[in-house]
């Protein structure tokens, strides 16, 4: 037995020879590997420390950029807003771990959320309306039947997280997801350049370009991007951007960016045509535009950040349900007499008074300031305006987007813009038509204010098989700021004598047998679910509503207001002017002395108006 198992480890001996020799051989290989990438390795003549004292072998590669002073590579390095591995000396190991925009929200708390950078300013980013979407979601729940009420706790981040889905979400996914900070820049291809920079968190506001360069702009070529061959420029991280930024999320809905630079999103007509062709100015998206007059603050160079505060636009850490929450600023922040203080009753930084005049500091340029003119003393506080908000009055043009048609196919996909996934359904939206002129005046709250449609829907789903399967339409008029501020304000005949701005809608005022009456021009539109009214006619001249109000407290004239606003109509025509010695005398009875001015208007009979509780005359 032990010969056998002596001549067995005799055969064995061979075999762990070999398996030595395999082993040593590849240790050698291993270690002339090693040596050879160690030798390969370029490394770093010296070590690379911030003035903060951290080591940052980043700039060994990145030496060329060139970023603002607040961010200086040289202080802070790379690591600490990119992450990755700021002590590794090769690519691959350097860049593990690191993530290109530092602003978005989904990382946002280990970079400028950090304690020695901005940590109280993730929490109000978070929670502000551009982030959460609440208003928007809460509204468009309201509108399409699926909430008791428009305030909502669901938000963005929610959707996102959750997958949460429906009839009016699928509609805000599809066709409304892009417009929040949650959004990660150029993550939807084939979307123009322009709006597919959207969203990214803080630097959604906060990115601008170093001079020579720029981002794709409002005006630029809809698909320019980056060629491969380009230097990549480090973008700069700044308080002081510019309204391009602003405009890039606020040209659709309320279209206030545009509005406020004099842009006017027309017709898809292409008029006036240029040598036989469409018309060059468009935006991204196709979109054709003409110049109307801007904003009295964009003429005279004011940023959207000079007027909006930090807190207004960033948030001040509380979530809310809608706009007017969260708005701290209004016209009488300067036109006042004691200006400088806003909604909220926080002092605005940048108004100041010098040598007894009130002026308002650019934030962009320390070195330009701009003179606050009082309220024009006998107009502005004329007693028969007292509830006219400044800008019914000063806004003289207003985008108006008349009848949304939204039509969901079910034998179609659409990209899911939260989810970033083709998912069933696919959406087609259009409008009946879209206009500017006679801004509608309308009650919020107690004041008059500008009315716009804000979602008339008319909505229809269709099944794979073609057949349409549900319907509705909700119309509903939104109050809006258009901000297409103007020094000179509407004339008394544009608000007076308009049947349009009182909320009638265009049409003809007429006495037949003795009795006021209205006809409208347009008298709505058939659909699947009905007719609906004329899509300009808030109101009836009884007084009867016939489209919502996007807040519980908005609402069209009453038939009493209706009446008194269009009697005053009568006169305004000749005594146009806040100092005319007829208003000092003129009461709803008054007769014009003069042949010439009478009307059959004055005596004749109004219809009798429909009473709404708990409503407040004028």
């Amino acid at each position: 037995m032990k010969s056998f198992f002596s001549r067995f480890s005799v055969l064995r001996r061979p075999k762990k020879q070999i398996l030595s020799g395999v082993a040593f051989v590849g240790f050698i290989m291993l270690i002339t590997g090693a040596v050879y990438q160690e030798q390969t390795i370029e490394r770093p003549t010296q070590m690379v420390i911030t003035t903060a004292g951290r080591i940052d072998m980043c700039q060994f590669c990145h030496d060329q950029e060139k970023l603002d002073p607040a961010h200086d590579a040289a202080v802070l390095g790379c690591a600490s807003c990119h992450l990755g591995d700021p002590l590794a000396i090769t690519k691959d190991k350097a860049h593990a771990g690191m993530i290109l925009n530092p602003g978005d929200l989904r990382i946002v708390h280990k970079t400028c959320g950090v304690n020695e950078c901005h940590p109280g300013d993730v929490k109000k980013v978070h929670n502000s309306l551009m982030a959460t979407n609440r208003g928007i979601l809460g509204t468009l729940l309201y509108y399409w039947g699926e909430s008791d009420s428009q305030d909502t706790e669901l938000t963005v981040k929610d959707l996102i997280d959750s997958g949460e889905n429906s009839q009016a979400l699928d509609y805000f996914r599809k066709l409304c997801g892009t417009c929040h900070l949650w959004k990660q820049k150029n993550d939807l291809p084939g979307v123009p350049a322009f709006f597919n920079e959207k969203g990214g968190g803080c630097s959604a506001c906060h990115y601008r370009m170093p001079a020579g360069h720029q981002r794709p702009g409002l005006f630029d070529d809809e698909w320019a991007t980056a060629t491969e061959t380009e230097q990549v420029i480090h973008p700069l991280i700044d308080q002081k951007f510019d309204d391009q930024n602003c405009i890039r999320c606020h040209n659709r809905s309320g279209r206030i960016g545009l509005a406020y630079i004099g842009v006017f999103e027309s017709e898809g007509y292409g008029t006036p045509y240029e040598d036989g062709a469409l018309s060059s100015q468009q935006l991204p998206g196709e979109r054709f535009y003409l110049e109307l007059a801007d904003d009295i603050h964009h003429r005279k160079n004011i940023a959207c950040i000079d007027c909006h505060t930090r807190e207004e636009v960033m948030g001040d850490g509380t979530s809310y349900a809608h706009y007017e929450e969260q708005l701290e600023i209004s016209c009488e922040v300067c036109h006042s007499t004691n200006p400088g203080t806003t909604r909220k009753n926080n002092l605005m930084t940048n108004v100041i008074e010098e040598d007894g005049r009130w002026k308002l500091l650019s934030k962009r340029d320390p070195n330009i300031d701009f003179p606050i003119n009082p309220p024009a003393s006998g107009v502005c506080d004329f007693a028969g305006h007292k509830r006219v908000t400044c800008e019914a009055c000063h806004s003289t043009w207003v985008p108006q987007c008349y009848g949304c048609h939204a039509r969901r196919d079910a034998s179609k996909t659409h990209i899911d813009k939260l989810s970033l996934e083709e998912t069933p359904g696919r959406w087609e939206e259009g409008r009946s038509y879209i206009r500017y002129l006679k801004p509608m005046l309308a009650i919020w709250g107690e004041e008059v204010v500008v009315v716009t449609p804000g979602c008339q829907d008319m909505v229809t789903f269709v099944d794979e098989e073609g057949s349409v399967t549900d319907s509705f339409n909700r119309f509903t008029m939104a109050a809006i700021n258009p901000h297409t501020t103007q020094e000179k304000g509407r004339t008394c005949v544009d608000c007076h004598a308009s049947t349009k701005t009182v909320g009638l809608g265009e049409g003809t005022l007429r006495v037949k047998n003795g009795v006021v009456q209205f006809t409208p021009q347009h008298r709505g539109e058939p659909t699947a679910s009905g007719h609906t009214p004329g899509l300009d006619t808030f109101v009836t001249l009884d007084g009867t509503p016939l489209q919502h109000g996007s807040r519980e407290n908005l609402r069209p004239f009453n038939g009493d207001e209706l009446r008194r606003i269009l009697r005053v109509g009568l006169c305004v025509g000749c005594h146009d002017s806040y100092t005319d010695p007829a208003w000092k005398t003129y009461t709803e009875e008054s007769v014009c002395p003069d042949p010439r001015g009478a009307s059959e208007f004055t005596t004749a009979r109004w219809p009798t108006p429909v009473p709404r509780q708990g409503e407040e005359k004028l």
